[in-house]
């Protein structure tokens, strides 16, 4: 009998796997698809960045980041984040860094000027920047491979293939029911993604994670060399880096309604070009590449930050990360692992982003989202 089982193997699953399994736990982790990382993991734009506005989300990020730069496979990149900061978010900016700071992680504050040698921009509207050198990218797929192989060498279970249909509370147990099997363990962990809000509903339970998709755009080959942090313009949400010899770029639409949606928005395209070129000229004349660019969903709760830990007896949620998961799995995977050897987790509070923050209407602000 699996002790956890674990519903879903992008890089938050996976993360969990291993270290449940790393506390001595019996682990069954169950996905329905043929590999991992095919959901929001396997489309992330692979950054990793500690501007954040929440401190738990600055610090799942600053001890993820040191988590990956010591992983092979997670090939971590600092090639810095680089917030273009306008006049009527300056204060709110301000803020966010004394928060950033404060935590002791490293980020800076630029003038315009010093924000140039890194991005040629148009300044019109801007007070000044903030650099976070320890951001940068990772390779989502690499680091979650490395999970699961490090889980199952520790004696987790992976199966593939095998989707979660129900589940039941009974005699201190929950009682799994897949196509293929029927497991019992006295956890359960939901760490399914965009799909979280559906699995909850099938166990009775409301968890407000719902799909919104997203675009990444990406050039052809530039004809010049670069190496441009991940640069984002908070005045409108655009944001561009560099990826080998391309650019890629994207900005998130408020208008996207939640769901399964699938396939590329090209109409989203001409909005997204036309807040980019406004700010940065150099994108002037440079081909798409329609093969190259792709799409994914964004696990959106009410407040844009994470559920986490127990949501009721022996169930967990890790999930609702709003285009973070990647950047934050490692360190969730170890306070998922807290939870169920500790029955609460001890590394970091994660009071704040519990469930019954909804429940008694108390939803957080976090103003770095994109």
């Amino acid at each position: 009998m699996a002790r956890v089982v674990v519903v879903g193997a992008g890089i938050v699953g996976a993360a969990s796997a291993y270290r449940l399994a790393e506390r001595g736990l019996e682990v069954l982790l169950l996905e329905k698809e043929a590999t991992f990382a095919r959901g929001s993991t396997g489309r992330s734009a692979a950054g990793v960045r500690v501007q954040f506005s929440e401190p738990l989300n600055v610090l799942l990020s600053y001890h993820s980041i040191l988590e990956y730069r010591g992983i092979p496979e997670a090939a971590y990149r600092p090639t810095g984040y680089l917030f273009l900061v306008p006049e009527g978010l300056a204060e709110a900016q301000e803020e966010a860094l004394r928060v950033q700071k404060a935590l002791g992680v490293p980020v800076e504050k630029l003038s315009l000027a010093e924000a140039q040698k890194k991005v040629p921009f148009r300044e019109e509207g801007l007070a000044y920047a903030t650099f976070g050198p320890m951001d940068g990218t990772i390779d989502p797929y690499g680091a979650t491979a490395h999970y699961l192989r490090e889980a199952r060498r520790l004696g987790a279970e992976v199966r593939f293939s095998e989707a979660f249909l129900s589940a039941r509370r009974e005699g201190g147990l929950w009682r799994v029911e897949t196509a293929k099997g029927r497991y019992e363990a006295p956890y359960l962990l939901l760490s399914a993604g965009a799909w979280t809000g559906e699995v909850g509903r099938r166990l009775g339970l409301e968890i407000p994670i719902y799909p919104v998709r997203r675009m990444v755009f990406a050039t052809a080959p530039v004809p010049f060399p670069h190496a441009f942090p991940l640069t984002i313009d908070l005045a409108t949400g655009f944001y561009f880096r560099s990826e080998g010899p391309r650019l890629l770029f994207g900005r998130s639409n408020p208008k996207e309604p939640p769901g399964f949606r699938e396939g590329m928005d090209w109409g989203w395209l001409s909005p997204t070009l036309e807040a980019g070129l406004a700010r940065f000229p150099i994108l002037e004349g440079l081909s798409l590449d329609r093969r190259a660019s792709w799409w994914g969903y964004y696990e959106v709760t009410p407040d844009h930050n994470p559920i986490l830990g127990f949501v009721e007896e022996g169930l967990l949620v890790a999930a609702g990360f709003s285009g973070h998961g990647v950047q934050q799995a490692a360190m969730v995977g170890r306070l998922m692992a807290e939870e169920v050897a500790f029955g609460q987790a001890q590394s970091l509070d994660i009071g704040p982003f519990r469930l019954s923050r909804f429940r008694e209407g108390r939803p957080l602000r976090e103003r770095g989202i994109v």
